[in-house]
């Protein structure tokens, strides 16, 4: 029996309609930017899997190979979901304080 063999380039997918085209696995809206954080926290692939079950080894493992092809794109992605969040939550917190 042979097994399948993949294309390792269509484990790693963009779409403008999912996830704002950044790249992410194939299949589901866990992007390469989760996965590298969620290593650069020290999970190994492995761990990763272990939090996501439905995910497979072969994907996490694109991702972070994505990650360190890519590392500037994907690092100025995470530094702009972080500065968007710091700008939500300090607007969430202005409304919190005027309603009291």
């Amino acid at each position: 029996m042979v097994a399948a063999v993949i294309d390792i380039g269509t484990l790693i997918v963009r779409s403008p309609e999912i996830c704002g085209n950044r790249p992410r696995l194939a299949g589901t809206r866990i992007t390469v930017g989760r996965i590298a954080t969620l290593w650069k926290q020290g999970l190994s692939a492995e761990d990763i899997q272990n939090e996501y079950p439905h995910l497979e080894l072969a994907k996490i493992y694109a991702a972070l190979a994505y990650y360190h092809a890519n590392r500037e794109e994907i690092e100025q992605l995470l530094a702009q979901d972080q500065a968007d969040y710091e700008r939500y939550s300090q607007l969430y917190s202005q409304q919190q304080d005027s309603h009291v």
